[in-house]
Order: structure tokens, then C-alpha cells, then sequence
């Protein structure tokens, strides 16, 4: 009975059901790989399963199983915006980054110099350090406890806000529009899957590239290293060269 339902369902088949198929598998897939490694891939494995649980559950005609799981499968809309917030604003934001032409970084040489300048004193005197750079997407949208700044971006000031013991040494730093807007900031970390032996800061660098197109410059208070963290990746050991090309790179032509 079941094979033959099958074999009728086959036959009926046009190429527009196979198309259509195939776009589904796609956005499966694409949508699985988005969120693998993170805390919700074995919950969207879980509700994959269930769905599936439910089609064999219809085809063998076992009434009360299905009607079971098919009531479930009716609030699994309400289930995945609830459990999957994040992962779905990271989802609308990579398919709006990959459809959108990539915003460059501004900023003048002489903004970029202050920069690099204030990251090599910290990186010599082993002072941690995020200084995040805007990009298009709002950065302070996805802090906590920021205090405005908005001043001009000098070393100098960059210097005082970082010195340890300074009420604000903790947290980062966001330039936007080449200015210093807030201090003081903290980012949210990654899901605990993707958690590496990396410490805080880097995490947090990672963090809110991964929420966000902003680029995230580490200075290491163990090490003195200097890391560059950029759409989730981190990119460590940079010297002052190094550090200049890769924001250069990014800087409006």
C-alpha cells in the first residue's frame, strides 16, 4: 500500500516538483550549515527529526502518533522564532550582507594612524583592548552599559580610556563616523559550542563580528599580541604593518 502510494506520487511528478524539492533541500542545508557548531544545531536536528517522525507517522496511517506530533508540528512556527532568535538575525543579516555591495570601512590615513599608534603602545605595555570600528550596521544597537564619549579619535584619549584602574578601562571602545562614540562597552559571546581557548576579549571580538560587519582590533593583556577579528574570524599575531594593510584593505577607495 505504501509503496504503491509512492510509486503513484513518483509518477505524477513534473519537473517544477523537482525544482521545487530541490530549493527546499537547499534552504535546509544552507539554514543547517548557518547555525552548525553553535547551541542550537541539535535542537533544529531535534525538530527536523520530529517532522520527519510525523511524514512516516502519516504514510503508515498511525492515527493517534500522528495526530500527537501534527499538533505539535502546528506551534512549530512560535517553537523556532522562540528558541532561534539569534540564529535568525544572524540568518537575515548573512543573506542581507551577501546581497547587499560590502561597505567599506572610512576613515582618513590620519584616523587610521591614530589607531594603529594607540593599539602598538597598548600591544608594548601588554594593556588589553577592544577597539571596535563601525562599519554600516550599528554597533551600539548590540551593547551593554555604554557611556557616550563622542569625541574626536586621538590617541591620547584612546590611551586614558584603556589606562588599567580608569573607570573606563573595561569593556571596548566603538568609533563610528570617525569619532569615538561610546565606551565601556560589552559585546555578547558566542554560543557555548563555538567557545575556543581564546580569552574574553578575542571571544567578544568575535562576538559582535559575528552580530555585526564592524571590525574588532584585541590587544592580548597576557600577551601583548595584536588580533584583528572580522566577520567571526579572528585574525591573530599582527604587527603594526600588518594591522594598517588589513584596515587599509577595508577603507573607502
Amino acid at each position: 500500500m505504501i509503496f504503491d502510494y509512492i510509486v503513484n506520487s513518483f509518477s505524477e511528478f513534473q519537473l517544477s516538483d523537482i525544482i521545487d524539492i530541490l530549493f527546499l533541500f537547499l534552504l535546509f542545508y544552507y539554514l543547517l550549515l548557518l547555525i552548525k557548531g553553535t547551541k542550537s544545531y541539535q535542537m533544529a536536528v531535534g525538530l527536523l527529526s520530529i517532522g520527519i517522525l510525523a511524514l512516516f507517522g502519516s504514510l503508515l496511517k498511525l492515527t493517534a502518533f500522528s495526530f500527537i506530533l501534527n499538533k505539535f508540528l502546528t506551534y512549530l512556527i512560535i517553537a523556532i522564532i522562540v528558541l532561534f532568535q539569534d540564529e535568525l538575525r544572524e540568518i537575515l543579516s548573512e543573506i542581507g550582507s551577501k546581497l547587499r555591495k560590502k561597505y567599506a570601512l572610512s576613515g582618513t590615513i590620519d584616523i587610521i594612524d591614530e589607531i594603529i599608534n594607540t593599539v602598538v603602545a597598548l600591544s608594548l605595555s601588554k594593556i588589553g583592548a577592544i577597539i571596535a570600528i563601525e562599519r554600516e550596521i550599528k554597533v551600539k544597537n548590540y551593547v551593554n552599559k555604554p557611556v557616550k564619549i563622542d569625541a574626536i579619535v586621538n590617541k591620547d584619549l584612546l590611551l586614558t580610556i584603556f589606562t588599567p584602574g580608569s573607570p573606563l578601562h573595561d569593556g571596548a571602545v566603538v568609533i563610528s563616523k570617525d569619532r569615538i562614540e561610546v565606551a565601556r562597552c560589552f559585546f555578547q559571546l558566542p554560543p557555548l559550542l563555538e567557545l575556543s581557548p581564546s580569552g574574553t576579549r578575542h571571544l567578544a571580538a568575535i562576538g559582535i563580528t559575528q552580530q555585526t560587519d564592524c571590525l574588532a582590533i584585541v590587544v592580548s593583556e597576557e600577551t601583548g599580541k595584536i588580533s584583528l577579528a572580522v566577520s567571526g574570524e579572528l585574525i591573530r599575531g599582527l604587527d603594526r604593518e600588518g594591522l594598517k594593510n588589513r584596515l587599509l584593505h577595508y577603507r573607502t577607495n
